[in-house]
């Protein structure tokens, strides 16, 4: 059984000179998810951050759920800027990161983007070794996902929500909603606790992303988790 905190840290855009000292913080806070890619060039900040912490004893390696994206080099552009893409099929790609998983490797892996024609693909191949942990994606109340949400929960795949607080609508950011805004004074929060607790109430991890550690800190408060990180994804 896998388990997923269901709040972690999102480092996308975390720059390298911050995000080291972000990660530090919101391991003292208590968070144990971490999100990151070969993209966001800042891994190795994000690694050094958790290193700390590991030697001055504050966390351990095994308490620690950290997601990576796999690439040894940026996407290749075309003259537009538009990524070219691969003709290699994700069915070949899974199959790779399956051998990883039986290799020791990795604990577990998942997907990032799948619409349900694609995971419907993965979960139905033939001689599927590893089922995905999770389907990543970008939600918010702009972007509800509701309907790919419940298809993926009722197939046992866990939701994680990246850009929880971002979005906009009509010129409007989502954390400048009225509706958002009256919420989180009627129940004396933050929007962003708002945003938060709106993906939990759905069973939906989420990756708010801050380098602030007024904001790191206030994400994962008491009053926005019943249990703060021991809320978790469980995965048979």
């Amino acid at each position: 059984m896998e388990k997923i905190p269901v709040l972690g840290l999102g480092t996308w855009k975390a720059a390298p000179g911050d995000v080291t000292q972000a990660v530090k913080v919101a391991i003292d806070v208590g968070y144990r998810h971490f999100d990151c890619a070969y993209l966001y060039h800042n891994e190795s900040e994000v690694g050094a951050g958790i290193q700390c912490k590991i030697k001055e004893g504050v966390v351990q390696r095994e308490d620690l759920f950290i997601v990576s994206k796999p690439g040894e080099k940026d996407l290749p552009l075309d003259r537009s800027g538009m990524v070219i893409p691969s003709d290699t099929d994700f069915l070949d790609t899974w199959e790779a990161m399956e051998a990883l998983v039986t290799a020791g490797l990795v604990k577990a892996i998942g997907v990032c983007n799948f619409n349900r024609e694609q995971l419907e693909r993965l979960l139905n191949k033939p001689n599927l070794r590893f089922k995905p942990l999770t389907n990543q994606i970008e939600c918010h109340p702009y972007l509800a996902q509701k309907n790919l949400i419940n298809f993926c929960q009722s197939r046992d795949v866990s939701v994680t929500a990246y850009q929880p607080l971002g979005g906009s609508s009509e010129g409007v950011d989502v954390m400048d909603n009225p509706v958002i805004q009256a919420m989180a004074q009627r129940h004396q929060k933050s929007p962003a606790q708002i945003l938060i607790r709106f993906q939990i109430q759905r069973n939906v991890i989420v990756i708010p992303k801050s380098i602030c550690p007024e904001r790191i800190l206030e994400n994962i408060q008491e009053g926005v988790f019943l249990c703060r990180h021991w809320w978790v994804w469980d995965h048979v």
